[in-house]
């Protein structure tokens, strides 16, 4: 699963309505043009593609006074919202999803129940657990990975990033259940997008023709 959906679908959603401009100055913000494919090319595709597909709903909006092109806005539908909490829900509890596709879910998770978070957690430790004990039946002798020759170290990555993954989420639920943050439902959530026209000094600055659009 690519996360450029759930970031393009998670950002529209928070501001209820956005033009492309916002979404990419959002997921600049979060440094997600670092850690995944959301580049401003990505962005624009994506957030035209899903008004395509009903999950968006496109807004054409008047010039500025001050001139200059109209703008889209973007607004989530019913089958968007659906897509996106099916793509967060899936990108928490997968353990072979790639770094960026979790990446995106964890800046979306309070979206969620405190208690559902936990629960999807858990299931992603319990899906690490079970692909380990699988491959290391298998794949990593006693006498360590030296054995297989220096192919014994691929399976011997994979393992120790498995064990990495599952401590690092035991973690995570761990600081959930103890209070940390606010989830759905619990009061007023973290505000991580930006406000229109406020300054984004995580901003790469580059131009591209669909941020007047």
């Amino acid at each position: 699963m690519s996360a450029i959906r759930l970031l393009v679908l998670g950002a529209v959603r928070q501001h209820g309505r956005a033009h492309g401009y916002q979404v990419r100055n959002d997921l600049e913000y979060w440094g997600a043009h670092e850690w995944s494919n959301a580049k401003p090319g990505s962005i624009y595709h994506a957030l035209k593609q899903m008004a395509k597909q009903g999950l968006l709903l496109a807004h054409e909006v008047a010039p500025s006074t001050a001139g200059g092109p109209p703008r889209t806005e973007y607004e989530i539908t019913g089958r968007g919202t659906e897509e996106y909490f099916t793509l967060l829900r899936s990108s928490l509890t997968s353990y072979d999803q790639s770094v960026d596709v979790l990446s995106a879910a964890l800046g979306f998770v309070v979206d969620l129940e405190r208690a559902e978070a936990v629960a999807l957690l858990r299931e992603r430790v319990a899906a690490i657990e079970g692909w380990r004990a699988s491959v290391t039946e298998h794949y990593t002798p006693a006498d360590g990975p030296e054995s297989l020759g220096h192919i014994g170290e691929i399976m011997n990555m994979w393992v120790h990033s498995a064990d990495a993954g599952a401590e690092w989420t035991r973690g995570l639920i761990a600081r959930i259940e103890a209070g940390a943050y606010t989830f759905a439902g619990e009061g007023e959530p973290f505000v991580g997008v930006l406000a229109e026209g406020q300054e984004n000094p995580y901003a790469t600055g580059s131009v591209d023709p669909g941020d007047s659009r």
